[in-house]
Parts: structure tokens; C-alpha cells; sequence
């Protein structure tokens, strides 16, 4: 019997709710600044952020470039950095998971590693790559990885011990119950890492980018804040999680595109 997928349309009221929430937000934002409760030279209201919005299109002054070249060059240096994440990351994880000499030697070191915070490498950054491209993508790399490693290797260790038990009862070699049971078996939790490992790369971008950038959504914001411009920072600010929103939807349908066609 062909199994058929039930779509439950949402009630009306749930689907407009997301819509009306924000336009609430940020009728309130709006008033707050216009009636003087916060100055405007603290928080710049929507309408002036949607102004600058429209202007900084085709206006470069005052950062020296225009939005698209600025979004530009942040998704450039948060894609490197996130692929390369993921490049060492899960498959790191995924052998500290079952391979015993591996996570012997690979986890004392990812501990000591783990809780350091990505901006903490900045100056020795600068010392190793300079303050060009190469050390902007080893922040967000480093950024990147933690969950990488984290969810690859408990994805592994949840692997049911029956199901290795019985494959090694068939007389399966180590490396084939590695391969064909625990990776099928981890790649819910390897496919969560995508989410959080973009998330962790997206919110340490505006920390790379303090390193001498001259363009990027984080160099715009620190221009803002130079600047004593609140418009410009809030802009920036707001693409940052726009773009951001909007990866996060690609890969979630990725994600559920792939699963279902690994269960099926």
C-alpha cells in the first residue's frame, strides 16, 4: 500500500499571525523613536532604515560601498568558512564517534579547543594570515566546526548497540558497520549541525570582519558605529539576519528533501 503524505493546512489565523506579529514589532519600534521615548541618535526607526535601505543600493557614501557588494563579500567569507566546517567537521566527528584510536587522540584536544570563544582568535590571527581573507574564513571556520564535531559524534554513539551487535554476528568488519549502519544512523544529527554550524558561522561574521575589512555586512556596522550613525548600524544589523533567515530556510528544505529520500 502506497503511503500517501497528509498535508494539515494551517487555520488562517496561524498563517497570518508571523505577519502580523512583525508588523506590530515594528509599529511599536517606529513610535518608541518618533515620540522621543528612545532619541534617534540612539535608534534609528524603521522608516529611516527602510530610507537608507533604498539609498545604499546604488549610494556607496558614507562606507565606501554599495549593500549588494557589502552582502557580497560577507556570504563569500561565511561560505568558505561554513564549507570548510563541515569538510573537517563531520567527518572528524563521525570517526571520534566509533574509531576508539581517533578519539583517543583527536577529543583532548577538541576540548581544549571547544570552549574557546572565535573572537578570542583574532589577534593571533592576525599574526598567522594577516588581515586579508584568510583569517576572516579561519574565525568562521573555527566558529563552524564545534557542532560540527559534536553532533557528528553523538549522531554515531546513538546508533542502536543491537543493530551493531547483530551486524557483527553476520561477520561485519568494523569499517562496514562504520560505513553502512552508524553513518545512515547519524545523519539526523549531522544534518542538525548544518542548521547550528550556520548559525555559529552567520553570528561570527561581524567578529571577522573586525579584522581591517574594508567591505561586509560587519564592516558596514562597524562604519555605523564610527560613524555615530544608529541607521547604518541597524542596517546592517538587519541584513545580517535577513540573510541569514534566509539560508537557514535552504538548507531546512535541503534537509527535509534528503531525509526523505534516504527513508524512502
Amino acid at each position: 500500500m502506497a503511503y500517501e503524505e497528509v498535508v494539515v493546512k494551517k487555520p488562517l489565523l496561524l498563517r497570518i499571525l508571523p505577519f502580523v506579529s512583525v508588523g506590530v514589532f515594528l509599529l511599536l519600534w517606529e513610535w518608541v523613536v518618533v515620540s522621543g521615548i528612545v532619541p534617534s541618535v540612539l535608534l534609528a526607526p524603521p522608516s529611516k532604515v527602510f530610507t537608507l535601505f533604498i539609498d545604499k543600493l546604488s549610494e556607496p557614501n558614507p562606507d565606501g560601498a554599495v549593500l549588494a557588494v557589502h552582502a557580497w563579500t560577507s556570504l563569500q567569507e561565511a561560505f568558505i568558512g561554513y564549507g570548510l566546517s563541515l569538510l573537517v567537521g563531520i567527518p572528524l566527528g563521525l570517526a571520534m564517534g566509533w574509531f576508539k584510536i581517533v578519539e583517543g587522540l583527536a577529543r583532548p584536544v577538541f576540548e581544549l579547543i571547544r570552549p574557546i570563544p572565535p573572537i578570542a582568535w583574532i589577534p593571533l590571527t592576525v599574526f598567522w594570515f594577516g588581515i586579508g581573507l584568510t583569517g576572516k574564513v579561519f574565525i568562521i571556520w573555527i566558529a563552524g566546526i564545534v557542532p560540527c564535531v559534536i553532533n557528528s559524534y553523538v549522531g554515531v554513539r546513538m546508533t542502536q548497540p543491537t543493530l551493531i551487535q547483530m551486524a557483527r554476528t553476520y561477520g561485519a568488519t568494523d569499517w562496514q558497520i562504520f560505513r553502512q549502519l552508524c553513518i545512515p544512523s547519524a545523519l539526523p544529527m549531522v544534518f542538525g549541525a548544518l542548521q547550528i554550524a550556520l548559525a555559529y558561522c552567520w553570528t561570527n561574521l561581524v567578529g571577522a570582519e573586525l579584522l581591517a575589512a574594508d567591505t561586509g555586512l560587519g564592516y558596514l556596522i562597524t562604519m555605523g558605529g564610527r560613524l555615530g550613525r544608529p541607521d547604518i548600524v541597524v542596517l546592517g544589523m538587519v541584513s545580517v539576519g535577513i540573510s541569514g533567515a534566509i539560508l537557514g530556510f535552504i538548507i531546512d528544505c535541503l534537509e527535509k528533501k534528503l531525509l526523505a529520500g534516504i527513508r524512502r
